[in-house]
């Protein structure tokens, strides 16, 4: 198995990203492929003493950045480290690839080079949150501001087949993200993906308010992504509050500090993104896994591991069935 990563995405690129390639290509026994300038690759590892002799290179000129426009990756941008791995990709050089750059443009690009999925409509930003319970999936985060009802169900099914092959979980809960629990609560969106989500092959168990979300009241969450990524940014904002909060106050009580440290660690690991990795583009023909833009190299490693993971369990067949299913009801019912 070979991952591709896009060496040159993200806030601490390259470094962060060779460090995690090296350590996970060690620990999970696949093969990785950085895509970069290769000097520059090269010269970054040198610099650090990181031996690199079992990592690949495919040289790219050039990097797209998070400011250009997301379709210059395949317009005057085709020689980015971006658009080449999702070239190997698509080419069959490698299983999966990975970047924690622009999400505009890793999207764009997904969808133009990689290519969807037969009968989706638009790939989904799928990203884990931590809550009291088991981890929550939610998606779209962040990729389609604008959304149809059947947009959102095809959201539901990708995030419920994914929760239940990399998760785990059997029969996962999907919820649609709402302003209330009533079926006629929310914008005509929310009313008609509704109507269509409970016609649909998952588990579907009603609207969720935001509140109920870190709960864990469902394990799938349905939303557009201009509410998805809202939702997302508050939770992340929330997360650091509380730290920097419950930071202060162990500092004021050591005697304190000392007696919950091991609870504080743990809480810690529950909320840190890295112990993820990053959020599965769903809907492509091939394994597309969106890094946070801040990931360092434990998060790249994690990726990797979810990369290996979204590979091996089939995510995609279960996606293409459960697809066909649909349409097949949903031909029955004009009949």
């Amino acid at each position: 198995m070979n991952i591709v990563i896009d060496a040159f995405g993200g806030d601490n690129a390259p470094l962060e990203v060779i460090k995690g390639a090296i350590d996970a290509r060690n620990d999970f026994g696949v093969d990785i492929t950085l895509v970069g300038d290769e000097q520059k690759i090269k010269k970054c590892a040198k610099d650090n003493s990181l031996d690199i002799s079992g990592l690949k290179i495919r040289h790219a000129d050039t990097v797209i950045d998070v400011c250009e426009e997301p379709t210059e990756v395949i317009k005057g941008k085709k020689d980015c480290s971006m658009a080449v791995g999702m070239k190997m990709l698509a080419d069959g050089e490698g299983d999966a690839f990975l970047s924690a750059g622009s999400t505009g443009a890793l999207v764009v690009g997904a969808t133009m080079i990689v290519k969807r999925i037969k009968g989706i409509k638009r790939p989904a930003l799928a990203t884990i949150l931590p809550t009291a319970g088991d981890p929550t999936m939610l998606l779209d985060s962040g990729a389609n501001a604008e959304c149809r009802p059947e947009m959102l169900v095809q959201f539901a099914i990708m995030g419920s087949a994914y929760m239940n092959k990399i998760i785990g979980v059997s029969t996962p809960k999907v919820a649609l993200a709402n302003i209330g629990a009533e079926e006629s609560k929310g914008r005509e969106l929310e009313v008609q993906t509704y109507q269509q989500l409970i016609k649909a092959p998952v588990n579907f168990i009603g609207n969720i308010e935001a509140r109920q979300v870190p709960l864990g009241d469902a394990d799938v969450v349905v939303a557009d992504g201009f509410t998805g990524n809202i939702m997302l940014k508050l939770y992340e904002g929330m997360g650091k509050f509380f730290s920097g909060e419950l930071k202060g106050m162990l500092k004021k009580n050591k005697l304190a500090a000392i007696m919950l440290l091991p609870s504080v660690k743990a809480f810690k690991k529950k909320v840190d993104y890295s112990e993820y990795g990053g959020a599965p583009l769903l809907g492509t023909l091939k394994p597309v896994i969106k890094a946070h833009g801040s990931s360092d190299a434990k998060a790249f490693y994690n990726a990797v591991r979810q990369a290996k993971q979204f590979t091996e369990t089939g995510v995609i067949d279960e996606i293409t069935s459960a697809l066909a299913e649909l349409k097949a009801k949903e031909k029955k019912g004009e009949e």
